[in-house]
């Protein structure tokens, strides 16, 4: 889909063109040229957008918004969620600790998805993984993520930059191999809901708005919900039995809505 296929609510502002990227990273800023897919407050696709004009505040002050996904992947042995913590060449929210993997469905045949929109949103997530974290793609399969809801959510980064989002969140537990890109990722831990709670408390460390948000309203139920169900279905890490297994979150009663945070 074309943005000039359609009517759109939103007028880029024309002084996009006129942000210098020159100071930024030469992989980042091609990486900015990729096409998002803009979609109204309902979720409803209408056109597309670059990704420099998605992620300019003075775009988003005039509602222009996009989808987006958060991948939450946990080992499957004893239920830790992967982290990563994003490169310092990032344009938006560099050296910030975040959730596995964040990023966008594109314009694309793949992930431009309307009657099931988490289908595209799954094929993105597959894309992206081993972009990121280096995780060999025959690991991966759409079955393997979860869908939980969508949120919607603004967050300035630095002024110039920030993030307007229908962000699907995937959950996963899934045995992987990891060959971090340093030019999106600088660092890659597992953690304990406990540790992870640790992390926040500390001011030494700094996240996304996003996952700051999801952690708040919606992660930690969910993965404590998660783990006790895994447990039901005989999966023991102290004896090492079964695995943990998103899919018994499936169906939940936030599957079908948008959940504002903003």
């Amino acid at each position: 889909m074309s943005a000039t296929m359609v009517q759109t609510a939103i007028t880029l502002k024309p002084f996009e063109a006129d942000v210098n990227l020159d100071t930024y990273d030469e992989e980042q800023v091609r990486l900015m040229e990729e096409r998002c897919i803009l979609v109204d407050p309902q979720d409803k696709a209408y056109g597309e957008g670059t990704k420099k004009a998605c992620h300019l505040m003075s775009n988003i002050s005039s509602g222009l918004l996009h989808r987006a996904f958060s991948v939450f992947l946990f080992r499957p042995s004893d239920g830790r969620l992967l982290l990563q913590r994003r490169a310092a060449e990032k344009i938006t929210f560099p050296d910030m600790w975040t959730n596995t993997c964040c990023s966008h469905p594109l314009s694309i045949r793949a992930e431009l998805v309307e009657e099931n929109q988490a289908e595209g949103v799954r094929a993105a997530a597959i894309r992206k993984l081993p972009h990121e974290l280096g995780i060999p793609p025959e690991q991966l399969h759409p079955d393997d993520f979860t869908f939980l809801t969508r949120i919607h959510y603004l967050a300035p980064s630095d002024g110039l930059w920030g993030e307007h989002e229908i962000d699907y969140i995937l959950f996963s537990a899934l045995d992987v191999t990891l060959d971090l890109n340093y030019n999106e990722v600088s660092d890659a831990t597992y953690v304990s809901r406990e540790e992870l709670e640790a992390m926040f408390a500390d001011p030494k460390n700094s996240f996304t708005p996003w996952f700051r948000l999801i952690a708040r309203d919606l992660l930690f139920p969910w993965w404590d919900d998660m783990l006790a169900k895994s447990r039901l279905q005989g999966w023991d890490p102290e004896k090492g039995l079964g695995k943990v297994n998103p899919r018994v979150l499936a169906g939940g009663a936030k599957e079908k809505e948008i959940v504002k945070m903003i």
